[in-house]
């Protein structure tokens, strides 16, 4: 059974950061397209950013360029999503998904349909 878990949000203060996990049991993330989204209340889901597989490209929300990163472990088969210089419009609860794709790079990964999805994680940025 293809289980993705995330954890690692909370509550913080403007500018500062927070990191979000997801990990993976039943497939290896690193076979895997692996995308970050979020939901904030009333909002449509948004895509975060979006790491390819095996190593491959990593794409961001213009939003979050430069203040976000996507990575992966695969020792621990978890990829993470490092939050710097947090901003109250990034409150929502963020969800990791994967699909699988054969590509490896590319600019396109938010914009596909994700076949499995953790339950989310919240993250709140208020004083």
């Amino acid at each position: 059974q293809l289980q993705l878990v995330e954890s690692g949000g909370g509550l913080v203060q403007p500018g500062g950061s927070l990191r979000l996990s997801c990990t993976a049991s039943g497939f290896t993330v690193d076979n895997y397209a692996i995308g970050w989204f979020r939901q904030a209340p009333g909002k449509e889901r948004e895509g975060v950013s979006c790491i390819y597989r095996r190593g491959g490209s990593t794409n961001y929300a213009d939003s979050v360029k430069g203040r976000f990163t996507i990575s992966r472990d695969n020792a621990k088969n978890t990829v993470y999503l490092q939050m710097n210089s947090l901003k109250p419009e990034d409150t929502a609860v963020y969800y990791c998904a994967a699909h699988w794709s054969p590509l490896y790079s590319g600019t396109y990964c938010l914009t596909w349909g994700y076949d499995y999805w953790g339950q989310g994680t919240q993250v709140t940025v208020s004083s």
